[in-house]
């Protein structure tokens, strides 16, 4: 059998089982990154509070017709 031997062959899976722990551990980092919702909230503060008065605003705005008289 013309192969490498056993223990080169534990050698490269040890190697690459580490570079799967470490590709699968930035992967996670990455995740929790795009997913934090904190984060994201104060890098677009305004553009949420804009959007939240609009809403408030609608939303007052067709209460009142519903109990307005005309």
């Amino acid at each position: 059998m013309d192969g490498l031997p056993s223990y080169d062959l534990e050698l490269k899976a040890a190697d690459e089982r580490r570079r799967l722990h470490g590709t699968l551990a930035e992967l996670r980092s990455r995740v929790h990154d795009e997913l934090d919702i904190k984060k994201h909230a104060r890098e677009h503060l305004g553009a949420a509070c804009a959007l939240a008065a609009l809403v408030a605003l609608g939303l007052g705005y067709s209460v009142t017709g519903l109990f307005a008289r005309n």
